[in-house]
């Protein structure tokens, strides 16, 4: 089925990785993007959400050639640094030896790179500022802005978690919306330096909100608030602000000269959790198949967004080369595969929003994780915490939940509960510190 017009809806991050691994497989594709080109253009304002790549995401890029390249343009996070309000700031390393790390890098640098990589791709077309409204698959047809149409036997929409693709398929997606929000801000380089600890992701919770901070190679950090709704429409004024800021966050309103403005010119996102089924359909003249946040959006509490749509390119790929390039059979098998692994994670985030905004600052949660730790180095390969499997591994997410479920069962409930476990931690964070 070479011969098949093959078409990418989205040039983000996985509609990019995806092209590439197309057009290396010899599949010519056309890339379809709303928008002007970013590396001309820029990116929108206030709308990154600094990405955290990790083992998954690092797997994928390698794949393409592109590992090495995104390490360069990242920053290592070795661990959280929690600043409790009224209490002092502590360090939470994420791996039980201390040594492994998430790494910050900017969507926009990451996107540029595989734009970079899938123009120089034989085989593969950007067409930037070509807005797609919907796919017709009886007639084997795009539909663009403007009522103009392009062919097309096979569509891939990575158009995002409001996918007009997804929408003119009348394909079953849920839509579950937090009641928080988000925005973001800026910590400029202070005196040529970083004001805050590159090494970390900053967390302040603060109950029913909270804000993160994640470091940029500039020697900035991007802020991002996650609040209610109502938390952001009581502040208006310069001096609300100020006065928000300098009560909930008084270890780093000092460090935001431009606070007031940031606040009111960048926009308030949304936090989606997108679930549907299907995510192919097909007709008599195209099928469709939808990959990344248009088949399965996530919040970003576990830094896994990215890392798992670029999961879904791979599978794709991976279909695609066990089928002999048969697209039927090739889409069906990577939805199958894929879907328990995007309900799993899309749990799991949800599950770690409550534990960066209620439980890092708890003695008894740093009890738990002291806990985790040390079993983690006296079980090594038999006890890995879930956080390990998630971000340190490329073990399916979908296993993940039953791992940790056999894991506790072996160890027994003296082992993890009650007054063993807490004493025990209480020991191991006397040692620390």
């Amino acid at each position: 089925m070479a011969e098949e017009r093959v078409a990418i809806v989205g040039a983000g991050l996985a509609g990019c990785l995806l092209a590439v691994l197309l057009g290396r497989r010899g599949v010519p594709v056309t890339v379809y993007e709303r928008r002007p080109d970013p590396r001309v253009a820029g990116a929108e304002r206030g709308r990154s959400i600094n990405l955290a790549i990790s083992a998954r995401g690092l797997a994928a890029l390698e794949q393409v050639g592109l590992r090495d390249e995104a390490l360069k343009r990242a920053l290592p996070m070795h661990g959280r640094m929690v600043h409790p309000l009224g209490g002092a700031v502590n360090f939470q390393p994420y791996s039980a030896d201390g040594t492994r790390a998430i790494n910050s890098i900017g969507r926009a640098e990451l996107n540029a790179a595989l734009l970079d990589t899938a123009e120089a791709t034989p085989g593969v077309a950007l067409r930037f500022a070509a807005r797609i409204t919907g796919a017709d698959l009886e007639a084997g047809l795009l539909r663009t802005e403007g009522g103009g149409t392009e062919p097309a036997e096979v569509i891939l929409a990575g158009d995002g978690a409001y996918s007009a693709v997804r929408a003119s398929l009348d394909l079953d997606a849920g839509t579950d919306f937090l009641d928080h929000r988000y925005k973001e801000l800026t910590v400029p380089p202070r005196d040529g330096d970083f004001a805050l600890d590159p090494d970390a992701l900053h967390i302040w919770p603060r109950g029913t909100a909270m804000m993160i901070a994640l470091p940029n190679l500039d020697r900035s950090f991007t802020c991002t608030l996650f609040w209610p709704q109502d938390d952001f429409d009581a502040l208006g004024t310069d001096a609300e602000i100020a006065a928000h800021f300098a009560e909930r966050y008084p270890d780093v309103a000092g460090l935001m000269p431009d606070l007031a403005d940031d606040y009111r010119r960048n926009p308030v996102g949304s936090l989606v959790t997108v679930r549907c089924r299907p995510w192919v359909r097909r007709g008599d003249g195209a099928i469709a198949a939808l990959l990344g946040d248009a088949a399965h959006a996530i919040v970003p509490f576990f830094g896994q967004g990215a890392n798992c749509a670029f999961e879904d390119c791979i599978e794709i790929d991976r279909c695609l080369a066990e089928t002999g390039g048969d697209w039927a059979r090739a889409l069906a098998a990577y939805e199958e595969r894929r879907k328990p692994n995007t309900d799993a994670i899309a749990e799991m985030a949800l599950d770690n929003f409550i534990e960066m905004r209620d439980r890092v600052s708890s003695p008894v949660y740093r009890a738990r994780q002291a806990v985790r730790h040390a079993l983690e180095r006296r079980l090594a390969g038999r006890y890995v915490s879930r956080y390990e499997l998630v971000s340190f591994s490329t073990l399916p997410y979908a296993e993940i939940p039953a791992r940790i479920r056999r894991q506790n069962a072996a160890l027994g409930a003296a082992a993890l509960g009650g007054a063993a476990l807490l004493a025990l931690g209480a020991r191991a964070v006397r040692r620390r510190r």
